[in-house]
């Protein structure tokens, strides 16, 4: 059956592509409409704007967004939420789950994609990990957005996991700013989205579920910058485990 489903998966691979390229080109002018309202209110617009976008599509290409609630979700409560990275198609995920505003903190390298890049860098705060005074940057745009009461989302990973492993190490950057700004952290698991796009290649794409899973937040109070190697051990094993409870592994 491996001969059928190849030619099928690649067709449909190819219709998931083309409709993504369809819904950017009629959210562009949208979004940059939207970037005249200023950067805190145009910015959450182009969230509410790339929300149904993820809708539309994921509705055309068969796959279902599905939210579950460990803990209760405080929608009215600032966070910096963290996930887990394993996919492309992890982007998705985090405007749907997002029920407040938001801004994401995302890799620069994704500004070169034509049209899309454009809106990607309206959406996100944006990183490079190689050039030290655009990381210092990137901090301070993440702490002015939590001034303005704006959650953020942070892949503590930094990049894809490929280790087979629930989760890479952890950088410190997301613990840091939680302590700085005393936010307290909102784990998230995207649990199946390494079975809906593989890293290994943009044609493994497949419709099905794509769970994301709230877990209970972690409060900062009271901690200090001595702490931040606690609490990000705290937060690594927590995701670990919930990620176990999800999914199998081998190591």
């Amino acid at each position: 059956m491996k001969w059928i489903w190849k030619p099928l998966q690649f067709l449909y691979c190819l219709y998931a592509f083309l409709f993504f390229v369809i819904l950017t080109l009629i959210a562009f002018p949208l979004v940059m409409i939207a970037l005249s309202f200023g950067k805190v209110k145009g910015g959450n617009i182009i969230y509410q704007i790339c929300k149904y976008w993820a809708w539309i599509w994921y509705l055309f290409i068969g796959i279902r967004h599905q939210e579950i609630y460990e803990s209760t979700h405080n929608t009215n409560q600032q966070y910096i939420f963290v996930g887990n990275h394993s996919s492309y198609i992890d982007i998705p995920p985090i405007v749907l789950l997002a029920h407040q505003p938001i801004r994401v903190l995302g890799k620069y390298e994704m500004v070169k994609i034509p049209i899309f890049g454009l809106i990607y860098k309206s959406a996100v705060i944006l990183v490079d990990r190689s050039n030290s005074e655009t990381r210092a940057k990137s901090v301070r745009a993440l702490k002015a957005a939590i001034k303005n009461n704006i959650s953020i989302f942070i892949f503590p990973e930094g990049t894809f996991n490929e280790t087979g492993h629930p989760l890479k190490s952890f950088y410190d950057g997301a613990f840091r700013i939680a302590i700085e700004t005393q936010t307290p952290i909102k784990p998230i698991l995207l649990v199946d989205t390494l079975e809906r796009l593989h890293f290994n290649s943009i044609f493994s794409l497949t419709p099905g579920k794509n769970r994301i899973v709230y877990l209970e937040e972690v409060s900062v109070s009271g901690l200090g910058i001595s702490d931040i190697p606690y609490l990000r051990d705290q937060v690594y094993q927590i995701m670990d485990t919930g990620l176990r409870r999800y999914r199998s592994y081998t190591v």
